[in-house]
């Protein structure tokens, strides 16, 4: 296999469906890579594009790789969301309405990126694909390279255009130019037109072992082995979300897990509720996905100490696991689970957030009285 493809953290199923296509040279002109932030599916972008304009001389090779990596027009288009400008209209160029500390930002970020491919580029009011950018890949496409066989269009966070922009990327994809590749990335391809979504070629990305989002914290983000190795651990497989701990006192936000946990077990209700809100203002962001996630971490280790593993998550409350056990040892975790999932959705499709986290409460509270 190309050393290309060993940079690349994990996803083997992942890279040997584009080995085999590359061996094809038989490429789909439109790709959907679809996973959680975080798990390589930009990189992974970034290196086929390397692969694919691999040439004999190796001098070349080098040139090519190094502007591609390093996101430059007109070997490599990258489409991401951007602000609103002052005034803009469909007709403006995606930036030119823009100020000059956003462009600053824009281009901080960018070069953050090509420096290190796990970077999540944040750029304020960034809320979704603009028409404009989405325009922008005609004068890329009609602009040619002969040192190249193919060029990439990378759109990140795709499920973040408007219909417009949808339609309008529609038209390109309908009609594809002569060794122009697209790959969308995105978390969620239902947001995606169903259109799009079938004159893409998909390929789902997996989230990676805790070793390997330990190496790559301690690779891209310079983190301490030993910090690295705890976060990764909480991490689902994702190095955004290990970045995300990484801003929070994670030990509090343990902490805050096990007493909302043991006042819901009490049915102290109002200090499980209150519980609840400390550790939404502790948190990354205030994101309920994260109680929600850390409270599944921790039934899933009961669920280990119940049947004698000797690996958990919540390593530093081995006891309280085994105290759990003892005394509810008929706890069926599988509804529990069902409360945490309508918790996870709160975010996402705006349910009342008030009415979920009591029922969560109730829900674990029951478990001392089934018990």
């Amino acid at each position: 296999m190309n050393q290309l493809w060993d940079k690349i953290q994990g996803q083997i199923r992942v890279k040997e469906i584009l080995v085999k296509i590359c061996e094809s040279r038989r490429v789909p002109h439109a790709f959907l890579f679809c996973g959680n932030d975080g798990v390589g599916k930009f990189f992974t972008a970034i290196q086929f594009a390397c692969i694919l304009n691999q040439k004999s001389d190796q001098t070349k090779s080098d040139s090519i790789f190094h502007k591609i990596t390093a996101l430059q027009e007109p070997y490599l288009k990258l489409i991401i969301p951007l602000p609103r400008g002052k005034g803009e209209t469909g007709d403006d160029n995606a930036t030119e309405k823009l100020s000059k500390e956003i462009l600053l930002n824009i281009a901080e970020e960018i070069g953050e990126k090509s420096k290190n491919p796990y970077h999540k580029i944040l750029i304020e009011d960034a809320n979704n694909i603009k028409i404009n950018s989405i325009r922008e890949i005609t004068k890329f496409v009609n602009t040619t390279i002969d040192e190249l066989g193919y060029r990439f269009v990378i759109i990140e966070d795709a499920h973040l255009m408007n219909d417009q922009a949808q339609n309008a990327l529609l038209k390109n994809l309908e009609e594809p130019p002569e060794g122009i590749i697209f790959i969308l990335l995105t978390t969620n391809k239902n947001k995606l037109l169903q259109t799009i979504q079938s004159r893409c070629w998909q390929i789902n990305f997996e989230p990676l072992s805790a070793e390997l989002i330990k190496a790559i914290l301690i690779k891209y983000f310079f983190i301490g082995q030993e910090i690295a190795s705890r976060i990764s651990i909480f991490s689902e497989g994702s190095v955004t979300s290990a970045l995300n701990l990484l801003n929070t006192d994670f030990n509090i936000l343990l902490e805050n897990t096990i007493s909302f946990l043991r006042f819901s077990l009490g049915k102290k209700y109002n200090l499980a509720y209150k519980e609840l809100n400390i550790f939404l203002k502790e948190s990354p962001n205030g994101s309920i996905k994260l109680i929600a996630k850390l409270i599944r971490i921790w039934f899933n280790d009961v669920i280990r100490n119940k049947y004698s593993s000797l690996e958990y998550f919540f390593v530093d409350y081995k006891e309280t696991l085994e105290k759990f056990n003892e005394r509810f040892n008929k706890t069926k975790v599988l509804k529990i689970f069902n409360s945490i999932d309508k918790l996870e959705e709160c975010e996402d499709r705006n349910i009342n957030l008030n009415v979920v986290c009591l029922n969560l409460i109730f829900e674990i509270a029951s478990i001392s009285i089934r018990n």
